[in-house]
């Protein structure tokens, strides 16, 4: 038996040689022959150009294996898409902008242009996610997130979803700082359908059926899809690392790496081709004193608004949450956000217009400026209330003249503007389209910092106290980082922050304050805002259904195991692999020594039991049982009955595996597929 297993594996060798050999042979030579259609003209000429490109690919794959290719284009295609969403919502934010300059002499028309313009726009997104892709609602990082912790959902990575999204999100964006919402979650999103569908088209250059199964190209395309929106690399990678895999390998780190750098250089390069930049600059441009950028004492300050930022992080995540709840109880508005998405949509941006519309209580708000120019406002380094105490201190007035444009101190415009943005992003949360929710939390934080920094600078000013000369600009950055850092319970935000300004002098208290930030907010097990719409949705995805539902912490899987597997003793015949071949279609079948004594041997592969059963019948024989054809394969992992639901759903991420064994003293008790996986906690969400 030893000599035949030895000689059909030479000879599956020698054919798979042979069949390599063929291969390239036919790659490099004209036996690519196209059949005579004559539909299809021009034979000889498509016969030359599939030559070229076949050999085309030959000479590629020697440099490099296909894959690094395709997270090449990934980067550079993502940095292309994103460029292009931010010209088309330049223009359209532009034309908003011009109408409303020409109406400035009738308040009336000033008002329905602020409103009805924007309103518009939200009413068009809502609709086309409404009657193209439903999916496409939404930051889609929680969706995305539970995808690459192994768990398949249908639909969310189609070119449709894309296409819907990339023009929904346009629409949400065009409405400027009104909605108050951002880009990076639903680019993210995109981001990962342009990599799905560039690992499709990879495997399809390899002529291979089958893809990674741990996923490496969307753990690479969740770092491109930030990278590309600020063009920050190394932050990229960071958050991909906290936010989107449950469990990130090492190895993905060199692709992530490779791909983000292609996507910020792409981005960087296109925004000095469009005549937007000269070089390649950051994408904040602020000046803060490099002489000394703070003083030690001003770690204290840090701190401070490190734990400021925390306590109002949890403030805004209980709104979220009670906002979340309220839209998934309440039956009248669950039923309007499931029927009439463009009018809930239409009728909640007009009533934020409202709101921000500068001759009312936005004149308070400085909601004349764009989401962009918000930032680069509150990250200026000068200080704002020195004016009237320091007349030699020259200001930036672009920066001043917007927040201090009522008449009121300019501290009073930043509270009006947190107290009413606070419930006013909550709100926004509920709208049906594509948006993303870390920049407004971003330019939030910006300016909680900011309001510390001038209320120390207003405070000190008359003393001549060394306090009076801080930076707020210094302090508008930590709190960004800080703010952000709370609510999605990461760090990346810190450098993320420095690497929008380039300002490294601060990266140390940029750091210190999202620390302690994080600390409160996840004091008591609070979810972050991505846990949270996850739970909302009732997604699987197990490392936020714990914080809801603590019990699976200790739920063991002897007691969540479904019906008794389907098995093979290893003297099976020809009729019984029959039965479990039409009755089962895992990949993997668990072999046992005996249905009396079912101590597991192994598992053996779907593909050789029908070799197995070909054999047979080419041998007409009945005699022949299973271990004598086909190989048993010795089971990876094995669990015990008291293990529990988290470690095997580590187990099946960390090794990626599609099958693990459950076993009582060697005797089976039943599988856990990724299948099963989703079945049990989705079944665990039905009790939340």
């Amino acid at each position: 038996m030893k000599l035949l297993d030895e000689t059909s594996g030479r000879e599956t060798d020698s054919s798979s040689h042979k069949h390599k050999r063929r291969n390239q042979v036919e790659t490099i030579h004209h036996m690519t022959r196209l059949p005579a259609d004559p539909w299809k003209p021009h034979r000889h000429s498509r016969l030359f150009a599939k030559g070229c490109l076949l050999r085309l690919r030959c000479c590629l794959e020697r440099v490099c294996g296909m894959e690094w290719y395709g997270y090449a284009a990934l980067g550079m295609l993502t940095a292309i898409l994103s460029f292009v969403m931010d010209l088309s919502v330049t223009k359209l934010l532009t034309v908003h902008q011009w109408l409303y300059t020409q109406l400035e002499d009738n308040n009336l028309l000033q008002f329905f242009c602020w409103t009805l313009y924007p309103a518009c726009l939200c009413a068009l997104s809502s609709s086309l996610c409404h009657n193209i892709c439903p999916f496409a609602t939404g930051s889609g990082i929680p969706e995305v997130r539970t995808m690459l912790a192994g768990i398949e959902m249908p639909n969310y990575l189609s070119l449709t979803n894309m296409f819907t999204k990339f023009l929904g999100l346009i629409c949400t964006l065009a409405a400027g700082s009104t909605v108050f919402l951002g880009k990076v979650g639903p680019f993210v999103h995109l981001s990962t359908m342009m990599g799905d569908f560039i690992s499709n088209l990879c495997c399809h250059v390899q002529a291979t059926k089958e893809k990674k199964a741990n996923g490496d190209m969307l753990v690479v395309a969740a770092a491109v899809g930030v990278a590309s929106c600020f063009g920050a690399p190394v932050s990229g990678v960071l958050f991909s690392l906290e936010v989107m895999a449950s469990h990130f390998a090492t190895v993905n780190y060199l692709p992530c790496f490779f791909s983000v750098v292609c996507g910020a250089l792409t981005f960087r390069l296109f925004s000095v081709w469009s005549g937007d930049e000269e070089t390649l600059e950051v994408l904040f441009k602020i000046h803060f004193p490099s002489a000394l950028p703070f003083l030690p004492m001003e770690i204290l300050l840090f701190a401070l608004l490190g734990l400021l930022c925390g306590a109002v992080g949890c403030l805004y995540l209980f709104l979220h949450r009670c906002m979340l709840q309220f839209t998934t109880t309440n039956p009248g508005f669950y039923k309007m956000l499931k029927t009439e998405k463009g009018l809930y949509s239409a009728l909640v941006t007009f009533f934020l217009a409202s709101l921000t519309f500068p001759h009312s209580v936005g004149q308070y708000m400085a909601s004349k400026h764009t989401m962009k120019q918000l930032l680069t406002s509150l990250l200026d380094g000068k200080q704002w209330t020195s004016q009237s105490h320091n007349a030699s201190v020259q200001l930036n007035p672009e920066a001043v003249l917007e927040w201090g444009s009522s008449g009121c101190p300019v501290y009073l415009s930043l509270v009006v503007f947190l107290l009413m943005k606070l419930w006013m992003m909550v709100l926004a949360c509920t709208l049906p389209l594509p948006a993303g929710y870390v920049m407004p939390v971003f330019i939030y934080g910006a300016a909680i910092g900011r309001l510390l920094a001038e209320g120390i600078v207003s405070m000190f000013s008359t003393t001549g106290q060394k306090w009076s000369s801080i930076n707020p600009g210094g302090y508008a950055l930590a709190g960004a980082a800080a703010f952000s850092g709370a609510v999605t319970h990461t760090v990346s935000p810190a450098l993320l922050a420095v690497e929008l300004t380039g300002q490294f002098s601060h990266v140390v208290p940029a750091l210190l304050a999202t620390l302690l930030a994080n600390a409160v907010a996840r004091s008591g097990s609070r979810p972050s805002f991505y846990d949270a719409v996850s739970i909302s949705k009732r997604l699987p995805h197990l490392p936020s259904l714990m914080l809801a539902h603590p019990r699976l912490l200790s739920t063991q899987v002897g007691h969540l195991l479904g019906v008794r597997t389907v098995q093979l003793q290893r003297a099976a015949n020809p009729q019984e692999v029959q039965h479990v071949v039409n009755t089962s279609t895992e990949r993997q079948i668990p072999v046992v020594d005996s249905h009396e004594s079912p101590i597991l041997l192994g598992f053996v592969v779907r593909s050789e039991l029908l070799t197995f059963l070909h054999h047979c019948r080419t041998a007409e024989s009945v005699d022949q049982h299973l271990e004598d054809i086909c190989s048993i394969h010795s089971a990876a992992a094995l669990l015990s009955p008291h293990n529990t639901i988290q470690e095997a759903y580590s187990i099946l991420s960390l090794a990626g595996a599609q099958t693990v064994f459950v076993t009582d003293r060697g005797r089976l008790l039943g599988v856990i597929t990724w299948a099963e996986m989703k079945r049990i906690l989705e079944d665990s969400v039905k009790e939340i």
